[in-house]
């Protein structure tokens, strides 16, 4: 009797433990996941702020090798003023959105900036 009571006792232990190990491969697929797409975004960021000229318009860019795409969206901002009040001209905002498909259902985040258009203009 003291046997099985032993063996009872062992057999939860083991499987807690081996859902303990579950739940940690899971959370660090998780985290690998997050760290990967917040890479892309902020290579994808990098990118769009290098070009010399912005053109509004959207774009979809899929990644080579992953499941991921990235939506990219330029849009002129027509009503930014200054502290003094007066508008600023050729200010773009830049969004990227990264979408993917995960647990059964797509997932997305995006970032996004504000850039002067002539930026990199002599």
């Amino acid at each position: 009797m003291e046997v099985i009571v032993a063996l009872g006792i062992f057999a939860m232990a083991c499987t807690g433990l081996v859902v303990a190990f579950h739940r940690m491969a899971e959370t660090a697929t998780l985290a690998q996941t997050e760290l990967k797409i917040t890479r892309i975004l902020e290579s994808a960021l990098t990118e769009q702020l290098s070009f010399p000229t912005l053109e509004e318009g959207t774009t979809q860019i899929p990644i080579e090798g992953t499941d991921i795409e990235l939506d990219v969206v330029v849009s002129p901002i027509d009503d930014l003023e200054n502290q003094d009040g007066k508008v600023l001209q050729d200010m773009y905002r830049i969004e990227i959105t990264a979408n993917w498909f995960a647990d059964g259902k797509w997932q997305s985040r995006s970032v996004e900036t504000w850039r002067y258009n002539l930026m990199y203009q002599p």
